[in-house]
């Protein structure tokens, strides 16, 4: 046994190896963990369950149980619903993931995790993969508040699953870019005013018809328009596969990415 070495360092195989090796653990675990720890850190996070858990909920009872706002026939937890959905996406995947992405950035604990084994596109693979799975515990959240106010949801849930999918795909590209090209500060509050004018102009609450013609055109084109909207085709109107509306968001899902990729600067 060498000078230094513990009884646990000093252990070796038949052919004279140390065990365990040091050395980093497999990439797929390295993800996991630092999934799983991204995901716990959003959890605990009071500020962003307020924006991802506790608003999109209380937007939910609040208009489908007071007529508030003309959602057109039917019940109006049918047209809320899908608009809720996606307010959800677009909360953690674009508002929430800029906000502690940016400050990240500031405190340089991204320059930190650049330098470790794991590589830069597996740390964004974690990040992904902890937005994805808040956003499960999201969409189970709704979706049994929604089926209490008497949802009736419909349609093709692959549909519905490749919206949610591109829409999270889109959001996050968005909210990597923001976070990655402008201070913290200036993320915050980029961030949280963008939340705002797209839950009043998206068609989250307030019905796009609503709005001017010369507006609708516009705004028809917004990653949270083409989300809600494909959302209530399907789930309200029991529509098809929402071609249209999926050809919007994988648009703004390679423009973001990409841009996401090239611009983002991790110090």
């Amino acid at each position: 046994m060498s000078a230094g070495t513990t009884g646990t360092d000093a252990r070796t195989t038949g052919g004279g190896a140390y065990a365990p090796r040091p050395g980093a653990a497999p990439l797929p675990r390295m993800i996991a963990a630092q999934a799983a720890l991204e995901t716990r850190m959003l959890l605990r996070n009071g500020e962003q369950l307020l924006l991802t858990v506790v608003i999109p909920t209380l937007l939910l009872v609040l208009f489908s149980a007071v007529d508030i706002v003309d959602t057109g026939e039917g019940e109006a937890v049918d047209f809320l619903t899908p608009g809720i959905l996606a307010l959800a996406v677009m909360s953690t995947a674009f508002t929430g993931q800029a906000i502690a992405t940016g400050f990240e950035r500031r405190y340089g604990v991204l320059k930190r995790l650049a330098v470790s084994p794991l590589p830069r596109w597996g740390l964004m693979t974690a990040k992904t993969l902890s937005v994805l799975v808040t956003e499960v515990l999201q969409v189970i959240l709704v979706t049994v508040i929604a089926l209490a106010l008497g949802w009736s949801p419909g349609g093709n849930p692959f549909a519905v699953l490749l919206l949610l999918v591109l829409g999270t795909a889109a959001f996050s590209g968005l909210g990597l870019l923001m976070a990655g090209t402008l201070k913290a500060e200036a993320t915050l509050a980029a961030a949280n005013l963008v939340f705002l004018l797209l839950l009043v102009g998206g068609g989250v609450i307030v019905p796009l018809d609503k709005f001017p013609q010369a507006a609708q055109d516009v705004l028809g084109l917004l990653p949270i328009s083409a989300l809600s909207d494909g959302l209530r085709d399907v789930l309200q109107h029991g529509a098809g596969m929402p071609w249209g509306d999926l050809g919007i968001l994988a648009v703004w899902a390679i423009v973001g990415l990409a841009a996401a990729g090239r611009f983002f600067r991790w110090e």
